[in-house]
């Protein structure tokens, strides 16, 4: 996989730590204002090998093919939907043009985007629980989202969502084309805010 972008920011503040995260698609690193360039290019090097690992052993579970995503969506809709969800297949699909993922209640199967294979394992978590709620739920409505929210990560993968879709401006609304928020849905949980990814630092 390539690497992602990289953006970094200097600080006059910042004395000796480097730190770096995720927005995004990108990985910002933050480093003193007093660095050479050749320190800047091995500090770039190290966040981003660091970040990478961290992110490498989040990713989900499902990540190796279809059976393993198909084995993981019935492992949370025993977990978080009381096992009812029972979908028939759940698939690895190209990359769709303005959805995270789809659902198709009727034939019980569900498409996952492969722009999500390499996010954290918790955001596939959502989208995969988002769909299998509509095997209970067709429309995105007051019981479809009591549904989501037996998840406990799901206003956190929204708001990542919302920021990779922001970042790569990619048009994407909601996991399945309809918002992530609105009338019909419930208020964001009090206290949480977006995730902003690992970080890594060092006080050399």
């Amino acid at each position: 996989m390539a690497s992602p972008p990289v953006e970094v920011r200097r600080s006059a503040r910042r004395k000796r730590m480097v730190s770096a995260r995720r927005e995004g698609d990108r990985v910002v690193v933050f480093i003193p204002g007093w660095m050479s360039a050749e320190q800047e290019r091995d500090w770039v090097a190290e966040m981003v090998k660091r970040i990478e690992a961290s992110e490498a052993r989040r990713r989900s579970p499902g990540r190796s093919g279809d059976e393993a995503l198909l084995a993981r969506g019935r492992e949370l809709s025993q977990r978080w939907l009381e096992g009812r969800p029972d979908p028939v297949s759940v698939r690895w699909v190209p990359t769709m043009r303005t959805r995270w993922a789809s659902c198709t209640p009727d034939d019980r199967t569900i498409r996952i985007s492969e722009r999500l294979r390499d996010a954290p394992g918790w955001v596939v978590d959502y989208v995969l629980v988002h769909e299998l709620a509509h095997l209970l739920s067709a429309a995105h409505d007051e019981v479809f989202w009591s549904w989501v929210h037996r998840y406990p990560r799901t206003e956190r993968a929204i708001g990542y969502l919302e920021g990779l879709n922001a970042a790569a401006a990619l048009g994407i609304t909601g996991v399945d084309g309809d918002p992530s928020t609105g009338d019909d849905d419930p208020p964001a949980a009090p206290g949480q805010e977006l995730p902003e990814g690992p970080v890594a630092a060092t006080g050399s």
